[in-house]
């Protein structure tokens, strides 16, 4: 089995069209497992086709996974990333990429009964660039509709927040009865520390990324999370730990956040590795 486990990163993002398989290679050849998270429709399908590359293989067949999932910008135009989707074909990097894709429950529900498929999302709210009530709703709609698709599959939420814990944890605790058990994952959580117990209460899991590796801002949180409930993940391409600050971030560098969140927590970092381990397996369910 893997020996370190990144539970949220996206390899099927454009950023690696030009060596996906190289670096895909050297995270297994280290030891890494691995979840592709979905964004919207396309980069969902992609995650899930890349988690079956080793298919074959006796020990590689069980390092990649995929989430599928409408990531809540994407209910909405937003600008254009070129790490997800590549360089715009109008050559213009701030067209507008997303067309406000609506959340089609039959599709991805089909998506969603592949093996290799372990949650549900990226999903979520972000009001962090809202700029109407029209783009909330759509966000909350799109959201619930995939705690239900999350409920019906049985597989966990992967869920994203980013100023917008107070409505997402009114969402989550009107929905209880459609959580699972566990209800799943909160991605970087970079809420307060009264939103991670209210989570925390709901079953919820939580991640961390490199930026815990060069500023202190959520060492209290992880503090009060218990060993337990805690994962590592890089969410490449982006946001790379020391000692790879400003390039273009790996699954393979979550051993540089394993090892400060086991200087935070003040344990051996073999110890919380292992028990991150057992966590991935428990939430995500795999065998």
């Amino acid at each position: 089995m893997f020996q370190y486990f990144d539970a949220h990163t996206h390899l099927q993002f454009s950023a690696y069209d030009n060596d996906r398989e190289e670096v895909l290679e050297r995270t297994l050849n280290e030891g890494v497992g691995m979840v592709n998270v979905g964004t919207q429709f396309e980069t969902s399908k992609k995650a899930v086709e890349l988690a079956h590359k080793y298919d074959n293989h006796p020990i590689f067949s069980k390092f990649i996974y995929a989430t599928i999932g409408l990531h809540p910008i994407h209910t909405s135009k937003s600008f254009y990333d070129e790490l997800e989707l590549g360089a715009p074909k109008d050559n213009n990097k701030y067209a507008f990429v997303s067309k406000g894709e609506v959340f089609d429950y039959n599709a991805y529900k089909e998506l969603a009964k592949d093996l290799k498929v372990v949650a549900i999302g990226e999903c979520g709210l972000d009001y962090f660039k809202i700029e109407s009530t029209e783009q909330k709703e759509k966000q909350i709609e799109a959201f619930e509709k995939q705690i239900l698709l999350s409920f019906e599959i049985k597989k966990p939420l992967m869920i994203h927040c980013r100023s917008a814990f107070t409505d997402l944890i009114l969402i989550l605790e009107k929905n209880k009865n459609k959580l699972n058990n566990p209800p799943g994952i909160i991605h970087f959580f970079s809420g307060k520390k009264d939103e991670a117990i209210k989570l925390l209460n709901l079953g919820f899991y939580f991640t961390f990324g490199g930026v815990i590796t060069f500023v202190r801002d959520y060492d209290k949180i992880i503090k009060l999370i218990p060993n337990d409930k805690i994962l590592s993940e890089t969410d490449a391409p982006y946001v790379a730990p020391i000692p790879y600050r400003g390039k273009r971030n790996e699954p393979r560098y979550v051993k540089e956040v394993v090892k400060k969140l086991a200087e935070i927590k003040n344990i051996k970092e073999e110890k919380i590795n292992e028990q991150i381990l057992e966590n991935a397996r428990k939430v995500f369910g795999l065998k």
